[in-house]
């Protein structure tokens, strides 16, 4: 082997583009608001191998169940990187993982946050993650730990995607799901808070077809197209979790509205031979998606099988707590409103309006109907 020519420029870590230093400033930046979301079940500081989580509060449950989810937010940060904002795109990541768990009832107790960028900005990392933080702070959940990859080469200098992961728990006899659901139950949506974090691609591609600029004013909206695709994720997770445990509105299940639409997720959580009518008319499109639908001349079908339309979050409640579900909804701040029902499958059904199972799942279906408001 050739020895090498010790007089020849050294080649280092930072000389191919990864910044411990910068990594490490990164973590000092982020330390207080990952250390606002713990509690006393959280063991030990930042920076360790492993995040610790005391657990031994399962032991009051006679079946505890552990409820796991895993996410990212798609192609939503490329609007975060555009604007040159990242404090908000955690608001979308823990969103979408926690907002899964909650969905059979399960309390979400920790997460863990993975970043891949080109290059290490510790104001940027750390804008990212104190949005995460003050996201699981609303949902409730301690952020454990995380991980920051500086990927030189493969993204550019500019450029990260983030990802993360949450447990959570549940008693087994408070587990919901489509075995609880039952003919006759009512539908109550939750309102988004925008498009959230799915159909980016589609949203993407309509707006630079149509040549608009993230600066541009648009008066349907208030304010700038960038600020309207930009708006965090409603996260749910505090406010469904107290509507499951609040024994008057009888709750029997949720959907947490992501990719897919609506129609979609709804019918993954209904069980084999029942079917939810959902009433289009008891609810108006918000601007944005109206405009994408517009703009793009989006076919209705292919609206609603990839954007949330205005509906984040649906509950299935029993028909005789409906009214105490929406009260309880509408006091905790919560635009909700009843929009469909629970009944038989009709088997002649068919067509964009209708879906019968979805993802994997051989579930109920559901039946859109009407015209938006």
């Amino acid at each position: 082997m050739t020895s090498p020519d010790l007089g020849a420029s050294q080649i280092t870590y930072a000389s191919a583009g990864v910044d411990v230093e910068a990594g490490d400033k990164a973590v000092e930046l982020m330390k207080g608001a990952i250390k606002a979301t713990h509690n006393t079940n959280v063991i030990g500081g930042v920076g360790g191998f492993a995040g610790l989580y005391d657990v031994s509060a399962l032991l009051k449950y006679r079946k505890p169940l552990l409820a796991t989810s895993t996410d990212g937010v798609g192609t939503k940060v490329a609007i975060a990187q555009a604007m040159d904002i990242h404090d908000t795109i955690g608001f979308d990541l823990v969103g979408m993982v926690v907002d899964d768990i909650v969905v059979v009832g399960a309390e979400p107790l920790f997460m863990t946050d993975y970043i891949a960028c080109g290059k290490v900005v510790p104001e940027r990392i750390a804008d990212i993650v104190r949005g995460i933080a003050a996201a699981c702070e609303v949902a409730g959940t301690a952020l454990v730990g995380g991980e920051t990859a500086e990927h030189p080469g493969l993204l550019g200098e500019h450029e990260y995607d983030v990802a993360g992961a949450a447990t959570g728990v549940v008693e087994a006899d408070n587990l919901l799901g489509p075995d609880r659901v039952k003919d006759g139950d009512v539908v109550i949506a939750m309102a988004s808070s925008g498009i959230h974090s799915n159909g980016y691609s589609l949203v993407r591609r309509v707006i630079n077809h149509a040549g608009w600029a993230l600066d541009r004013q648009v008066s349907e909206l208030g304010r700038t197209l960038g600020e309207e695709l930009l708006e965090p994720t409603k996260v749910y997770a505090a406010d469904c979790l107290d509507l499951a445990r609040y024994e008057a509105a009888g709750v029997h299940g949720f959907s947490h509205v992501t990719g897919g639409g609506l129609a979609a997720n709804l019918a993954r959580v209904l069980p084999q031979g029942l079917m939810a009518t959902v009433d289009r008319s008891t609810w108006e499109l918000p601007a944005i998606f109206k405009l994408v639908a517009q703009l793009g001349n989006v076919p209705q079908a292919d609206l609603e099988r990839t954007l949330n339309l205005g509906v984040g979050m649906v509950a299935i409640v029993d028909p005789a707590g409906a009214d105490a579900a929406l009260a309880r909804l509408n006091e905790r701040g919560m635009t909700a409103w009843a929009m469909g029902t629970v009944g038989a499958v009709d088997g002649s059904l068919s067509g964009p309006d209708f879906v019968q199972g979805a993802k994997g799942v051989d579930g109920g279906a559901v039946h859109l109907v009407g015209n938006y408001a």
